[in-house]
Order: C-alpha cells, then sequence, then structure tokens
C-alpha cells in the first residue's frame, strides 16, 4: 500500500466523522496514539502490539493530513526528496548534535 492509497482508505473509511471533529480534535486523538505507541516501546509489548500502534500512528497521521488538506506523499517528497533538509545529502552527514 502506498502513502496515497493509506489517505484514500482512511478517507473513505472515516472522512465525515474526521471532518466533522476538525484538526484540532484530530490532533488530540494523535497525540494519545503517539502515547500508546510510546508506552508499548518503554514497555518492551510484544512486537505485533507495537506494530498495531504503528499503524494507529500512522492511520491518524493520514487522518490529520485529510482533515487538514495536505498529501502526504507531496509532503514528502518536497521535503525529503532531494536528501536530507540540513546538508541535501541522501545518507545525512549532518553532525549528530543536529536534528536530522
Amino acid at each position: 500500500m502506498t502513502l496515497d492509497e493509506l489517505q484514500q482508505m482512511i478517507a473513505r473509511m472515516y472522512s465525515r466523522k474526521d471532518e466533522a471533529r476538525g484538526v484540532e480534535g484530530t490532533f488530540m486523538w494523535l497525540m494519545e496514539e503517539v502515547g500508546e505507541l510510546a508506552a508499548s516501546l518503554r514497555d518492551n509489548s510484544p512486537q505485533e502490539e507495537i506494530a498495531r500502534e504503528f499503524a494507529d500512528v500512522l492511520a491518524w497521521l493520514a487522518t490529520i493530513a485529510n482533515v487538514a488538506g495536505i498529501n502526504l506523499t507531496e509532503a514528502v517528497q518536497l521535503k525529503y526528496g532531494n536528501g536530507c533538509p540540513g546538508c541535501s545529502q541522501m545518507v545525512c552527514i549532518c553532525a549528530d548534535s543536529e536534528k536530522p
């Protein structure tokens, strides 16, 4: 499944609810899922549970992108398609103390 396909699938399943909730409400759900992922990683949960939490975070990210009118494929290509945003290399050479 591509990122575009994920966004389209999520839109088909949930767009009515997502649009009614808006960006702010959807963002809160995304943050809750990020917290659940963090807890799963911290607790050394089984791989299957961690994978489900990653899927939830990705689905909610696609949801909020849909509500905000952002195509994730285009956004990723624009930001990372020509290499690291910091050093412009395909294999990052930024200092370890830098964000990338």
